[in-house]
């Protein structure tokens, strides 16, 4: 063995999951995180109840994921989500499969993920509160990782190191960018970084005055020069931004690197029913209410917040009865329930994204180890490299998987 261990930098999913199979494959393990705890972020994931994979197969999987999803094929090889799962569970943390193939622990506690590697890691070294500074190359290969803890400042020999530091979202959990700026010192190239599953911003006041309702059964479409980029149905939330919700989260991450100014975004309130199906519901409450105003019609049709609004989209007076409403007038109505415009004019900033897109360039990283090409003995994992997925799983799987191949990887190199 070249050296006494491989020095992992982040204790996150990803290097929880590379310190765990490094040492399965014989390597002495120096997990550095320089948070006060392991495993911070998986603390939030899922609503605190911890998303840990999605069950479903490779096709369906690489298909969740918006950037770069063949670089994963080895990755997910080596630790596919039943892997995970069982791996997981003979850790001691039974897991259970919920709507949409999402995997949790059967407790309900994020905690028990990160309990259940560290518990699997005793006798290795777990060091908290551990910054790390930089990578120490010599000769194009690392020899040791230069770090700030409570014995101060020295640097850690290695002959092997992988940068798990995470994306820049949610920055209070220590996903700043360190890995970012690691991987630039040591000559990678660092694509663009923008907020991937993040809130809209809308540039219409009305989303903002129905703060807190959240639709179900909706479509949200979204055309860039006309071409459909995104459409899906689902459940949306206005606030007091704008909008957010699962829906709005996966469009955001499809459209990551758009210009919002180039989007068009419209909402389908009735996504089951046909314009000439919607039309003819429409007359039929129409008949049914010849002396009722408009806007006592539509909470028929629409949540009553959503109709109290509705009139002025489609710019027909809330007080009118049907005898008094024109067919270009219920057109119009027909019209705007199948398509209200959203005008989007940015996102919500990066430390509220739930990922980040961009990163670390995969084509300076070989996919089959997730060692860097042009420094021998460097590896990356997780969210630091330019990959990232919708939400249900998807992310923290790529996370476990990456990490688990550049761990076992990182051991192997020590051994050549």
């Amino acid at each position: 063995m070249k050296a006494n261990n491989v020095v992992i930098i982040g204790g996150g999913a990803a290097g929880l999951s590379a310190a765990l199979f490094a040492s399965r494959a014989g390597a002495r393990v120096t997990l550095l995180e320089k948070n006060e705890k392991f495993g911070k972020k998986l603390y939030i994931t899922g609503k605190g109840r911890c998303n840990i994979c999605n069950a479903c197969d490779t096709e369906t999987f690489l298909r969740n994921v918006q950037r770069n999803p063949r670089f994963l094929y080895s990755a997910l090889r080596f630790l596919s989500p039943d892997d995970l799962q069982r791996l997981i569970n003979d850790l001691g943390c039974p897991t259970k499969v919920e709507r949409g193939n999402r995997v949790f622990p059967v407790s309900d506690h994020a905690s028990d993920v990160s309990k259940a590697f560290l518990n699997a890691l005793r006798g290795q070294a777990l060091k908290l509160q551990a910054e790390v500074l930089g990578i120490v190359i010599e000769e194009g290969r690392v020899t040791g990782v230069w770090v700030r803890d409570a014995l101060g400042e020295r640097v850690i020999p290695c002959d092997a190191a992988i940068i798990a530091t995470g994306g820049a979202s949610y920055p209070v959990t220590g996903s700043t960018g360190d890995g970012y700026r690691f991987a630039r010192e040591t000559g990678h190239t660092v694509t663009e970084i923008r907020p991937s599953l993040v809130p809209l911003i809308t540039g219409e006041d009305w989303p903002r005055q129905l703060q807190g309702l959240s639709l179900k059964n909706v479509c949200l479409t979204a055309r860039v020069h006309g071409k459909i980029k995104y459409c899906d149905q689902g459940e949306m939330l206005f606030t007091h931004f704008g909008v957010s919700g699962p829906l709005v989260l996966s469009m955001s991450s499809v459209l990551a690197t758009a210009d919002w100014r180039e989007v068009q975004v419209t909402l389908d309130m009735k996504p089951a029913l046909t314009p000439e199906q919607l039309d003819a519901r429409v007359l039929r409450d129409f008949g049914e209410n010849p002396r009722r105003q408009l806007q006592n019609i539509l909470p028929a049709l629409l949540p009553s917040r959503m109709a109290e609004v509705f009139p002025s989209l489609c710019n027909v007076s809330a007080v009118k009865q049907p005898a008094q409403i024109t067919s270009a007038e219920r057109a119009r109505i027909v019209q705007t329930m199948k398509a209200i415009p959203l005008t989007i004019t940015g996102t919500r900033p990066l430390d509220e994204a739930i990922v980040t897109c961009g990163g670390v360039s995969v084509k300076e990283i070989n996919p089959a180890t997730m060692m860097s090409k042009k420094v021998n003995g460097l590896f990356f994992a997780g969210e630091v490299m330019d990959v990232d997925a919708f939400t249900g799983g998807f992310s923290l799987q790529i996370a476990f998987s990456t990490g688990a191949l550049a761990g076992s990887s990182a051991a192997e190199y020590l051994n050549e």
